[in-house]
């Protein structure tokens, strides 16, 4: 697995690194195609953030955590990213190697991880159909403000009608997703 860390507002030692390392490591076992992983670590109101992000072909994992000590938040960060994989492990099988599930571990570095649970099924409640239209992004921005959305979906004019996502970021802003295509 290939490792990117990112130190924002803090300078960690060298073995916060290599801690990280080992731990979001463990993680590679269940993908069949090498994994990158990008590990951002920050200080925040004495509170020591860690936020995962694990790419591994076309599945994309991300986990945060902030607790009082860094290697707390990298070890929650690690056992939600498993928590995730576990919860999804039908819908992920095909993306996932085929003994990805199959451990051999020492007893001596079992976390604290959260019992199996039953898998939710995926259920559609509500159809609803409207037409898209072409509009710039301030007119969807507008518009998704007007019907009090924290996204909507349009026609963007700029890109030539390629389908796009306006949302509202947590921080305030606002967000775009365009297809690529």
């Amino acid at each position: 697995m290939k490792f990117v860390f990112t130190d924002k507002k803090v300078t960690l030692p060298g073995y916060v690194h290599a801690y990280a390392e080992k731990k979001v490591g463990k993680l590679d076992r269940y993908f069949k195609t090498e994994g990158e992983a990008s590990i951002t670590f920050s200080v925040e109101k004495d509170r020591n953030r860690a936020e995962v992000t694990v790419r591994s072909g076309s599945m994309i994992l991300r986990a945060s955590e902030s607790s009082s000590d860094m290697r707390a938040s990298i070890d929650a960060c690690v056992s939600m990213i498993e928590r995730q994989i576990r919860k999804n492990k039908s819908r992920l099988e095909k993306r996932l190697r085929t003994d990805a599930f199959e451990r051999t571990v020492d007893p001596s570095e079992i976390s604290d991880f959260v019992p199996e649970e039953e898998e939710p099924e995926f259920k559609v409640v509500r159809t609803k159909r409207f037409p898209i239209k072409d509009m710039t992004v301030d007119e969807a921005i507008l518009q998704m403000n007007l019907v009090g959305h924290t996204f909507f979906a349009f026609k963007n004019a700029d890109m030539h009608g390629a389908f796009s996502v306006v949302y509202k970021r947590n921080d305030g802003g606002y967000g775009i997703i365009e297809d690529d295509t």
